[in-house]
């Protein structure tokens, strides 16, 4: 027995042998070493913080271990915040996630906690707001807890509790706002793109002359009826306050319809509830607009090539839930994707939930002996412990569901998990959706199934190519490509509006903070090198555009992506990315 151990048994009053104690004690050790502390050290911590809570010194027990964890944690941050106080701004985010924790502020914090006792934020721009800035993960924490890792994070700069906002407490005229800004900033892109425009048409207004016209595609269920899905005979155009009043107006598309502007070979365009197009022609009269031609949205320009430096490859491991079967919580293709990992040790692993799955029927029946909470706890943050202690420059990064229960946000587009489910720096909790950078090479990534959504909405319009884009190699215009290609044109992660009532249930939109939703920060910013989008449609992984689109599928499914980035080179990131679907050895 080692004098660690005997020292903190000595503390603890335990006899090491007793089976229930055993775990503390290792717990105990695992911090000492993790944090270079002695025993002594580790009690005069507990004491300290326990004393601050209570005014009295509480027994130590595993919640115990994790709230001294946690409050280490938190000191290192300080401190390294102090010391590089040039760049407080950038560390303040990371500095806020345990700051704002209820597990430090003291008996006073009672009540309701998480997104309901944040404060209602203001509703944001489509293509407004913050920018990012950088957050290195070797900033966050210069502990012994591991060598630096293979890879540099930049996340966003916004703080938790800016994401985790009240909702249903929004107003008609903030989801007004929201829904007119985001037309308001396509009306802007178009007359860039554009230049022979000149101004933006009333659709709602008689006209002689054709002029162009940029609004939303609302479906006319009342005239077409229950049930009936997007055609040429229920397509209604929606305009802004600015250039139409915000009236509706019924839409006819011209038998010889042309598409001005889209990639060559597509042959068409897809229109959706809630797509944003841009259309030429004009009101005669009858109360209807005719479009003549649709002018394609301009596809996201590419990102510039990153200099050549093999230093910045790196591997990666993508998945998406659920992680066990609808039969049991046993999570078998979850350990064995571990395993999996525990061989190949890639330097990033990015999980997207559900983990701990609501309509899971053993949840919903109450089919469980111990919380959700703990749940996750033992079956993913102890596995990816396990793992980073084999691959300790690894870097995991975690992004919930909609579908998630140990989630308190249940709306989307969703905030991160609390941070009481990990302290480990390694570990990153992220938004749903995220963006964010490993080296350099930006991603985007959402966990609800958008590709269904847009496939079961989807109506495909052919007509003329005019003025094609043309590219080589010729863009892909199969089924999976065009639906991907709608999220990249109309800049958003979740493009449908309002959510069909046959998939409500799997989204819960909440339309005043459409914002987080943002492919990227600005219409005019380049695309994402790799855009994640889970579905249960077939899996693939594609260029689509200037972007590698990567399907996983789901791991019940037992298939998974892996990914692999070369930074030697000179060409553009999508010609340095390789992104395979691989399957669970069984």
């Amino acid at each position: 027995m080692s004098s660690l151990h005997s020292e903190i048994c000595e503390w603890l009053g335990t006899n090491s042998a007793e089976e229930d104690s055993e775990g503390l004690i290792n717990e105990c050790v695992s911090i000492c070493q993790m944090y270079n502390l002695a025993a002594k050290d580790l009690q005069y911590k507990w004491e300290a913080l326990s004393y601050g809570q209570a005014q009295k010194i509480l027994r130590f027990t595993r919640e115990s271990a994790a709230d001294v964890k946690a409050q280490i944690q938190r000191e290192i941050q300080a401190k390294n915040a102090s010391s590089v106080s040039k760049s407080a701004a950038g560390t303040s985010s990371v500095r806020g996630k345990l700051a704002n924790s209820t597990k430090f502020v003291g008996l006073n914090a009672k009540g309701l906690t998480g997104p309901l006792k944040t404060a209602a934020q203001p509703p944001k721009a489509l293509f407004g707001g913050m920018a990012n800035v950088p957050v290195k993960l070797e900033q966050d924490f210069n502990g012994p807890i591991a060598s630096s890792s293979r890879v540099t994070f930049v996340g966003q700069k916004e703080a938790r509790q800016n994401r985790a906002y009240r909702y249903m407490y929004e107003t008609l005229g903030e989801r007004s706002e929201t829904l007119d800004t985001q037309l308001d900033g396509f009306g802007e892109l178009i007359l860039k793109h554009y230049r022979d425009v000149g101004q933006l048409g009333h659709p709602s207004v008689f006209s002689e002359e054709s002029c162009v016209v940029v609004g939303r595609i609302v479906l006319d269920a009342e005239a077409s009826g229950p049930g009936v899905k997007l055609n040429d005979q229920s397509l209604i155009l929606e305009a802004s306050r600015a250039h139409g009043d915000g009236l509706r107006v019924p839409l006819q598309l011209a038998p010889d319809l042309k598409i001005r502007g889209g990639y060559k070979g597509l042959g068409g365009v897809g229109l959706f509830p809630g797509a944003v197009v841009a259309l030429k022609g004009r009101n005669g009269g009858g109360g209807y607009f005719i479009a003549s031609e649709i002018l394609a949205i301009p596809p996201m320009p590419a990102s510039p090539a990153p200099p050549s430096n093999v230093a910045a490859s790196f591997d990666m491991c993508i998945a998406c839930g659920p992680f066990t079967p609808d039969a049991n919580l046993d999570y078998k293709p979850w350990r064995t994707l571990v395993n999996n990992l525990k061989a190949s040790k890639p330097a990033v692993v990015l999980l997207l939930g559900p983990f701990v799955d609501a309509t899971h029927t053993h949840i919903q029946d109450g089919m469980v002996d111990e919380t959700p909470s703990d749940i996750f706890k033992r079956q993913f943050i102890a596995p990816l412990h396990d793992f980073l202690s084999q691959s300790p420059t690894s870097t995991v990064l975690l992004v919930p569901s909609v579908n998630d229960i140990i989630s308190d946000h249940a709306v989307f587009p969703q905030c991160e998990l609390d941070d009481e489910f990990c302290s480990d720096p390694r570990i990153q909790l992220l938004s749903n959706p995220a963006r964010f950078s490993l080296n350099g090479i930006s991603f985007a990534v959402c966990s609800v199934d958008v590709l269904y959504h847009l496939r079961k909405e989807e109506y495909f319009r052919r007509g003329e190519e005019v003025d094609p884009i043309v590219c080589e190699p010729e863009a892909a215009s199969d089924p999976m490509s065009n639906l991907s290609r709608y999220v990249l044109q109309q800049r958003s992660f979740y493009p449908i509006f309002p959510v069909s009532l046959e998939v409500a249930h799997e989204v819960n939109l909440d339309v005043s903070h459409s914002s987080e939703l943002r492919v990227a920060e600005s219409p005019d910013d380049p695309g994402p090198d790799v855009i994640v989008l889970p579905s249960r449609l077939k899996h693939f992984s594609k260029v689509v555009d200037n972007s590698v689109v990567v399907n996983p599928s789901y791991l019940t499914k037992g298939t998974y992506a892996t990914l692999s980035y070369s930074g030697q080179g000179t060409g553009f990131p999508k010609d340095r990315i390789s992104a395979d679907i691989a399957r669970l050895s069984t």
